[in-house]
């Protein structure tokens, strides 16, 4: 257990797939799925994380083993509220101070949203709650200097949205946020093996398939991966052969949608922030821009250099985590 003194300062990454905490002074502590398994009986919490990912499609009835985040928001809030005192209270211990937190949030949320993490959090145990938008704690943590006056471009492809900005002064000139990220791909890989092979698969198997041969851009060698399901037709368990090529086909109008909404964001963008985007490129963050060629897709269709930034994974509780060194600056525009 991780022990703290008076003040400390957490950042949380409260992602739809994963939840990232960073504290102050140690750097990443904790990495969990965003995954709690409750009773519906008694209401009480048995798994939260790994443990309970472990759970998902696979309990019995008076157990329920859900996802609290949706699309980038809450859409349980009390099951939100106890999975944060969770991950609190695992990095924390037994602290006699409670902590300072600071959150980051889609770019486009709206102010009742906003609220609902707030109280959560607040809930949950903490002295005080900031909250710092996606794209810009992505960029703070793939290394970006946001504070001068050029244009930084940053798509940060997450769970449950995908958060696009142009920053340059410390904030988004112009930003969009799309609810089509990893969650939207696991999705596509569902409906596309249910069409060509009338077989159902699970969300954890879909993700699989996406990790392992999933691909957005042709690939020069054709992999595959065996997968099972269940046989609508006999109910019974079959396995089949899927190939990377078929992925391609799955997968490639999400991400169709991505890049359509980059392209959106560019138009919007002023002539002088344009021309540093196209002199510096575009950075991508976050898991769902590990899909094989994604970055290969949005260099094809907007003619700008892209790159991939480094523990892509880890960049929003980076930033976050580095953007508490800054909390004095932040005190008067973003506290509870």
């Amino acid at each position: 257990m991780f022990k703290f003194g008076l003040g400390q300062d957490v950042g949380i990454d409260l992602g739809t797939a994963t939840v990232i905490v960073y504290v102050k002074g140690k750097g990443i502590v904790l990495r969990e799925p965003s995954v709690v398994a409750v009773d519906n009986n008694t209401g009480d919490v048995l798994a939260v994380g790994g443990e309970a990912r472990r759970m998902l499609g696979r309990t019995p009835g008076n157990i329920i083993a859900t996802r609290p985040l949706r699309e980038g928001v809450i859409s349980d809030y009390t099951v939100t509220e106890k999975m944060l005192k969770y991950f609190i209270g695992k990095v924390c211990g037994k602290s006699l101070f409670a902590p300072n937190i600071m959150i980051c949030i889609p770019s486009q949320v709206t102010e009742v949203e906003k609220k609902a993490v707030i109280d959560a959090a607040m809930q949950a145990g903490a002295r005080k709650v900031y909250l710092i938008e996606e794209p810009i704690a992505a960029a703070i943590g793939a290394g970006i200097d946001i504070a001068k006056p050029c244009g930084n471009m940053v798509v940060d492809i997450g769970g449950g949205t995908t958060d696009i900005a142009v920053i340059s002064l410390g904030g988004s000139v112009v930003s969009s946020s799309l609810k089509v990220a990893g969650d939207k791909f696991d999705e596509a890989i569902i409906k596309y093996v249910k069409r060509r092979y009338n077989i159902a698969i699970g969300e954890r198997t879909a993700e699989d398939l996406k990790v392992n041969i999933g691909c957005v851009y042709p690939k020069i060698q054709d992999s595959e991966m065996d997968v099972r399901g269940r046989d609508l037709t006999s109910g019974l368990p079959k396995t089949v052969t899927i190939h990377s090529s078929e992925m391609l086909e799955a997968l490639i109008e999400p991400a169709m949608m991505i890049v359509d909404s980059v392209h959106g964001v560019l138009e919007r963008t002023p002539p002088e922030l344009a021309a540093d985007i196209s002199d510096k490129g575009i950075y991508m963050t976050g898991g769902g821009c590990l899909v094989d060629g994604l970055d290969k897709l949005l260099q094809e269709k907007t003619g700008i250099n892209v790159m991939i930034a480094q523990d892509t994974v880890s960049c929003v509780a980076l930033g976050t985590g580095k953007a508490l060194d800054n909390l004095d600056a932040l005190d008067g525009k973003s506290r509870k």
